[in-house]
């Protein structure tokens, strides 16, 4: 069957009913901080709600079945819109860049992510970091084609997402193999997880360079086709933290910042990390444009 006939919305509803995750813990009740509400901007608290935007299933941080979304991300917005006073609504689109453009435009308020701060993205955006990440590859299981690092790449496809920080790196590496008299990379960039990691197991790829919470997740749901590979090395990154996304100098970001500061000092955020196995995720408090260089 050709891949692009598998979409990305079968597939992750085919993930989620597979899914074993811990038993949901107890929240904390959640009140609304009126004077966070009170800092919402006019036409926020005017229409009572805001609109996140997501880019597909980024599993287990966004699970998108049709309309309706699910995860680890749903579940915070859920609870930051408690402690704000509005509902949290979610649209999907295709890509990171449509991502970006929507939120820049103001046709949504924020993306909520988490989405890879790097300071070239800080230059048009701002960033709430709320987790921090690692990226490592998803390999047939056995690792047949010995990919175990960057430099062990050459020569092979690996998959990515479209306009990620893992594509710009893949793509860099690409170039040293070159230079370095070895075979090129295939880079073959797809527009969600779902795809990509569909590209591996159907081995059209050989395999999907990401973030590890997510690649951890598919890894659990491939029925032992699927192993991880490079953990516990930089892979072209330094420290990598993650997080919501609003325009840049928007007022919206110090407000997410202290809500998520509410969910981390109250427990709620651990409790719905936790819930969706992501503890090696969590940091001890947001920050605001935390991201560093990405590689020349």
């Amino acid at each position: 069957m050709p891949l692009k006939s598998i979409t990305s919305f079968a597939l992750a509803s085919a993930l989620l009913s597979g899914m074993a995750m811990a038993e949901d813990a107890k929240l904390p009740k959640l009140t609304v901080n009126e004077e966070l509400r009170a800092k919402l901007p006019e036409e926020i608290k005017t229409a009572g709600k805001m609109i996140s935007v997501n880019n597909g299933s980024f599993p287990p941080y966004e699970i998108v079945t049709g309309t309706k979304m699910e995860g680890a991300s749903a579940d915070l917005t859920d609870a930051l819109g408690q402690v704000l006073g509005v509902t949290i609504e979610h649209a999907t689109v295709g890509g990171l860049p449509a991502l970006l453009a929507g939120v820049n435009s103001g046709r949504y308020q924020f993306a909520f992510g988490p989405v890879g701060d790097f300071k070239s993205r800080e230059e048009a955006n701002d960033f709430v970091d709320w987790v921090q990440e690692f990226v490592v590859f998803a390999v047939h299981k056995g690792n047949p084609n010995g990919i175990t690092s960057l430099e062990t790449a050459c020569g092979q496809r690996i998959a990515v997402m479209a306009g990620g920080s893992a594509e710009k790196v893949i793509k860099v590496q690409a170039e040293k193999c070159k230079t370095d008299g070895k075979e090129a990379i295939e880079v073959q960039s797809f527009t969600d997880q779902p795809s990509s990691i569909l590209a591996v197991r159907s081995k059209r790829s050989d395999a999907f360079f990401s973030s590890q919470a997510p690649l951890t997740y598919f890894v659990s749901q491939s029925n032992g086709q699927l192993e991880l590979t490079g953990v516990g090395q930089k892979n072209g990154f330094e420290d990598l933290y993650q997080g919501a996304v609003v325009p840049k100098g928007s007022p919206l970001g110090p407000v997410l910042h202290d809500g998520m500061k509410v969910l981390m000092d109250n427990g709620t955020y651990a409790a719905i990390m936790k819930k969706w196995g992501l503890e090696n995720n969590m940091i001890k408090e947001p920050g605001i444009n935390l991201g560093g260089m990405l590689p020349k």
